[in-house]
């Protein structure tokens, strides 16, 4: 089964790491990017950038209203994304306890809906 997992973190805390604690937590997803690729569940995953570049846009009464920044206020930000095709639940639970990021923000697992055709 495919799984999302959504990396949230607190964008202002991240920031105010050093140029060294970065680097660091840079290194561990690069060695967990490694470790899901070489047991063949890798499918995708991209960091995004801060959320201050991002655009939300709805539909109201039939008009567009484009709005800068996220959807929501939160004190967690969506940071990245992993797609994983593991066997089952568990096995997404404990990829998701290896990502950097669950260890002060929260990974969000969510199993990827199969469509007809």
């Amino acid at each position: 089964m495919r799984y999302i997992f959504l990396i949230y973190e607190n964008e202002v805390i991240a920031a105010q790491r050093t140029e060294q604690e970065q680097m660091a937590v840079y290194e561990r997803y690069f060695t967990f990017t490694e470790l899901v690729r070489s047991e063949g569940v890798y499918e995708a995953g991209d960091p995004l950038e801060e959320t201050a570049t991002s655009t939300t846009v709805r539909i109201r009464e039939g008009s567009i209203l484009n709005t800068d920044g996220p959807f929501a206020e939160t004190k967690e930000q969506l940071g990245g994304y992993y797609i994983l095709d593991c066997a089952d639940l568990d096995q997404a639970l404990a990829y998701a306890a290896k990502i950097p990021t669950a260890e002060h923000g929260s990974i969000e697992v969510r199993p990827i809906m199969q469509l007809p055709g």
